[in-house]
């Protein structure tokens, strides 16, 4: 599908105290740079460089998109499924829940479960269940838009520009969004997914940013149901 990998082995730290291995303790699937481009790599610690396998279940060259199985058969045996592919701009990688065996299935299961009854109740294609625009959604990387005609919703409580993230990935950043109920939490540079006890998001802070405008907490809402008008970017960077 026109993409690189590299293989890369990570030494591995053994704390004699408790006696296991500590940084790293697992693989990890991501996406890289260097001056040709973006690749993808697997980073092995040393301890594992023997129990760990990778297995291209299914590819789809035309979508640019594969099935990746890595088995760990240590003491400890582990089976993850990884969709690698490039979406609309960059190249990318999602673990897949579940036991998917093709592309498909592991599509499918990367849906959320909204997104799926919306396809149903709108009758969409096989064909075009997984395009970025159909009548049951419209789709920004890994984010959903599902319609939602009956919301009504107060402009003053419309936030522009604001932050999507999952996980410590780039953000993307909606040009309108309606937040309801969710957690309050502190977010900064420290804690990118935010803290929800001030005192905690504090004491960090202290130690690691003592500058008074690297400690200025911005507020703002985890897990919270939330409705955008579309028109998404991403951050100043963009996503690997």
């Amino acid at each position: 599908m026109g993409a690189r990998l590299k293989v890369r082995e990570i030494a591995s730290r053994w704390q004699m105290g408790n006696r296991h291995w500590i940084d790293p303790v697992n693989y990890a699937v991501d996406i890289r740079r260097d001056r040709d481009g973006a690749f993808f790599e697997l980073r092995v610690p040393t301890h594992l460089s023997e129990t760990v396998e990778a297995t291209v279940l299914q590819s789809e060259p035309k979508q640019r998109h594969l099935l990746l199985l890595i088995r760990k058969t240590d003491e400890k045996p582990q089976l993850d499924r990884f969709l690698c592919g490039h979406d609309e701009r960059n190249w990318f990688v999602a673990a897949v829940p579940g036991g998917a065996s093709s592309v498909r299935q592991a599509m499918d299961a990367l849906q959320p479960k909204d997104v799926r009854d919306a396809l149903a109740r709108d009758r969409v294609s096989s064909r075009k269940r997984y395009e970025r625009k159909n009548r049951a959604f419209r789709r920004q990387g890994e984010w959903f838009f599902v319609p939602e005609p009956s919301l009504v919703v107060d402009n003053k409580l419309v936030l522009s520009n604001e932050p999507l993230r999952r996980g410590a990935g780039k953000p993307h950043l909606v040009e309108q969004l309606f937040r309801t109920g969710g957690e309050t939490v502190h977010v900064c540079a420290k804690h990118p997914n935010g803290e929800a006890s001030e005192r905690h998001f504090r004491k960090g802070i202290r130690r690691a940013a003592p500058r008074e405008s690297e400690s200025r907490p911005l507020g703002m809402a985890r897990d919270a149901p939330q409705s955008g008008r579309l028109c998404s970017r991403h951050g100043a960077s963009q996503r690997p």
